[in-house]
């Protein structure tokens, strides 16, 4: 089994020789056993606290690097009239804490029925679909 103990970032010049498609979730742990796109059993062993983002790139001691991709997952896509809309909708979920994915078009966080109705009863449009979540990482490194 490849033990991945480090994170290299993104635009690190490594070419990866293996694919890790992974949720939001599984790329907020940092200690867990996952199985590559080959089918190739993977032990990650990260320092604590590690969020690997889509696009790192993991290193074994043994020198296999192994690249992330964002694996698609149920999403809602949260849209709005004005952006001041859309403003105030990720300040209403930030209150709450949510893990979410903020853009100039849209936010997007995982799927929630009492968020959907704050959400849509303040006139926003909101959509379940699959997608890769990339939420922001909090000022202290984490989701939450």
């Amino acid at each position: 089994m490849i033990t991945l103990t480090q994170r290299l970032a993104a635009n690190e010049g490594t070419v990866a020789s293996l694919t890790l498609c992974l949720t939001a979730e599984e790329r907020a742990r940092s200690r867990q056993t996952l199985i590559a796109s080959s089918g190739q059993p993977i032990q990650l062993q990260l320092p604590r606290g590690t969020i690997v983002q889509d696009g790192d790139r993991l290193y074994s001691n043994d020198g296999v690097v192994v690249q992330v991709v964002a694996k698609s997952e149920p999403v809602f896509t949260v849209t709005a009239q004005t952006t001041r809309d859309l403003l105030q909708a990720a300040y209403h979920l930030g209150n709450r804490h949510v893990p979410l994915e903020i853009t100039a078009t849209y936010l997007r966080l995982s799927p929630d029925s009492v968020l959907r109705q704050l959400l849509e009863h303040r006139g926003l449009q909101v959509i379940e679909e699959n997608q890769p979540f990339q939420p922001e990482i909090g000022a202290y490194g984490h989701y939450h």
